[in-house]
């Protein structure tokens, strides 16, 4: 009888510590500090230099409804600049962008599935530059013998990763850009860009378009609420040109409807010009995000103390929506000049564009008990109020100007792999 009435109240005092947390906040979860990647494979071999099947970082999703397990999406594709001005040597022209689904297993990341990403009739997508209309970037590409690759429709620089409550998942991108919509296998739903082109024929703002080549639309996240897609620019537009934009620190926030497609837009100011940019948003709320900050820099001993890789909370609710009605391709119009020609607080100011409020939350120089080794923190997950994880791009262990060479991380000496850092918050985000 004893034994009986202790495991009901052990029942009921679980159940009760159960309903008091929030989706994330499990009590029986347990994250290390950081967990990297195990055993991953060789893509191909360029001069004798191993490009790894890696690249996952670009955006991290946690499993709703398995919280050791985590999709990462990969960009285009290894690839590195060539030596002629805007292109760009694919390693592997043929590279799918995909979702590797990875299941945390002590501190090593083990990838159980990938998902390839493919067109609206089941052909895969490939990561090569779109034609003129469909998003070109100016960019050439060339495989690793200089043969000039041709343009796709299909090509999608993957950058931002959305998983909807149905299982689908909405992917951003640097050409476009565009926002695409893919079921639970990678099939494309829906495909949405500036030009109304795409699958379904929708679009989002004309203005988007003018985005710095390999700059686009670095982050995207969905709301709790499943209604709105909010996706951030890594840079300032090239808006009307990138003489225009020089020392701007003005970049736009797409807040988009799913259902009726209508958008707003608003502005994020990074901290510093031409030396940072946005890689990520994650939702805390309907209103409230996250968002990752980083130079290209990386952090040793000497110099993490000039090295930026912060994340700040935002809010847009008493931001100014600078959307423009007419669709105009340089957006919304102030005095003649364009929000990015306004460049910084206090000019806006003058303009009545109030930007999103933005609040220091993290900095992964300082808050994670080793060094932060890694260039590129590109993506963000929420796992409960007081701990996030944060996921690195390591380009497939690749880098180079017009030759192939290892990337190797000045700090350790070993060569770059796609890890996830949990972050311990000082203050709970909610």
């Amino acid at each position: 009888m004893k034994n009986f009435l202790f495991s009901c109240l052990t029942l009921a005092a679980a159940t009760a510590l159960l309903s008091s947390c929030t989706d994330h906040e499990l009590p029986s979860e347990n994250y290390p500090e950081k967990a990297e990647a195990s055993n991953p494979k060789t893509l191909t071999e360029v001069n004798g230099v191993k490009v790894y099947n890696g690249g996952f970082g670009s955006a991290i999703v946690q499993d709703p409804n398995d919280h050791m397990a985590f999709y990462l999406l990969t960009d285009r594709g290894p690839n590195i600049d060539g030596n002629a001005a805007n292109s760009k040597v694919f390693a592997a022209p043929n590279f799918v962008p995909q979702i590797g689904k990875f299941r945390l297993i002590g501190d090593q990341l083990v990838l159980e599935k990938t998902i390839e990403l493919k067109n609206e009739n089941g052909t895969p997508l490939t990561g090569l530059p779109n034609p003129a209309g469909f998003g070109f970037s100016g960019e050439t590409a060339l495989d690793v013998m200089g043969n000039i690759l041709p343009n796709s429709v299909d090509g999608l620089d993957s950058e931002g990763l959305a998983m909807a409550k149905d299982g689908t998942f909405w992917v951003s991108d640097e050409y476009g850009p565009h926002l695409v919509h893919f079921d639970a296998n990678g099939n494309t739903l829906e495909r949405i860009n500036p030009f109304g082109n795409g699958k379904g024929g929708r679009k989002i703002p004309s203005v988007f378009a003018k985005r710095r080549p390999n700059r686009g639309m670095e982050g995207l996240t969905i709301t709790p609420d499943g209604k709105t897609l909010v996706g951030i620019m890594q840079f300032p537009l090239y808006n009307p040109s990138s003489a225009a934009v020089s020392g701007s620190l003005v970049t736009r926030i797409l807040a988009y409807d799913i259902a009726s497609g209508t958008s707003k837009q608003y502005v994020y100011l990074i901290d510093k010009a031409n030396l940072q940019a946005n890689s990520e948003i994650a939702a805390i709320s309907n209103t409230s995000f996250l968002v990752l900050e980083r130079d290209g820099e990386y952090a040793t001993n000497i110099n993490k103390a000039s090295v930026i890789k912060k994340i700040y909370k935002i809010d847009l609710s008493a931001a100014t929506d600078i959307s423009d009605s007419n669709d105009g391709g340089a957006g919304k119009l102030y005095a003649g000049l364009t929000v990015e020609q306004l460049k910084d607080a206090a000019t806006l100011a003058t303009h009545s564009i109030v930007p999103v409020t933005k609040t220091l939350v993290a900095d992964l120089m300082t808050d994670i008990p080793t060094l932060y080794p890694h260039d590129k923190a590109e993506g963000i997950a929420i796992i409960n109020s007081t701990t996030i994880a944060i996921a690195n791009d390591d380009d497939f262990g690749v880098v180079g100007t017009g030759s192939y060479m290892s990337k190797i991380l000045p700090s350790t000496g070993a060569v770059d792999r796609n890890t996830i850092y949990f972050v311990k918050l000082k203050q709970p985000l909610w």
